[in-house]
């Protein structure tokens, strides 16, 4: 199977490093600095590869999803910060008939952490004395904020509890409504990533915690997500590969 990398940051880096231990090859890799405004996709770059996989930034995700569906060939988008074109995108991928797998995290253990906290929030909707908070760390050179992830994290919790209507995503300069989910973030030095999710109540607290070692996680899972997505159309997530072992 033949790959190209949109990005080439530390995460398209250890992509390509563990590559050859999927038997995966990385044919082309598109820097933010070659493919200003997706100039360098066309259908010689592309040549032979099955599926490319996104880790650029917010704002060259759509432009690169837009040439490379118009070459036919699948993407994998591990870009965060773009949801708010997410309409735009499926449009594009319909229209140019494409498979398309994006997700706010591609380690497998945050995807089963996400489904320990549908169970865990389910259970605490029952119980209105506890009050639910998230928290994420990053590295300083993160674009977003709060992380795609967290976003993820406040949406299952949501989901779940019925006293909780919306999230609040900014520093706290007032006193929070009960209905608002609080989501914070920190921005320091190397951290790759870590979420807390807590459960306060007058009595005690209950703190669920998903902390990323390294990166290795992240690149297998979009690799592992990249094979799962060749000669597929239509619209998948990292639930769609985490259900279909």
């Amino acid at each position: 199977m033949n790959i190209a990398l949109l990005g080439y940051g530390n995460m398209g880096k250890e992509i390509e490093r563990l590559a050859a231990e999927k038997n995966i090859v990385v044919k082309k890799i598109f820097t933010i600095e070659n493919n200003l405004r997706a100039m360098a996709i066309n259908k010689e770059t592309l040549k032979d590869v099955d599926v490319c996989i996104d880790f650029s930034v917010p704002t060259a995700v759509v432009e690169n999803i837009k040439a490379v569906s118009s070459f036919g060939k699948n993407i994998v988008v591990g870009t965060t910060g773009w949801y708010d074109k997410m309409k735009d995108v499926e449009k594009i991928v319909e229209k140019n008939k494409i498979g398309f797998l994006y997700s706010p995290n591609f380690s497998l253990g945050m995807n089963i952490f996400f489904q320990i906290l549908y169970s865990t929030s389910h259970i605490f909707d029952k119980f209105d004395c506890y009050d639910p908070a998230i928290h994420e760390t990053h590295h300083r050179n993160k674009v977003d904020s709060p992380s795609g992830t967290a976003l993820t994290l406040g949406q299952i919790v949501l989901s779940q509890i019925r006293r909780k209507n919306k999230m609040y995503q900014e520093t706290a300069h007032k006193q929070l409504k009960s209905d608002e989910l609080h989501i914070s973030s920190t921005r320091v030095g190397n951290v790759v990533g870590q979420h807390h999710v807590l459960f306060d109540s007058e009595a005690d607290s209950i703190e669920l915690i998903h902390t990323a070692k390294n990166r290795a996680g992240f690149a297998m899972g979009a690799l592992i997500a990249a094979q799962f997505l060749k000669g597929k159309k239509g619209i998948y997530t990292m639930k769609d590969v985490i259900t279909s072992f």
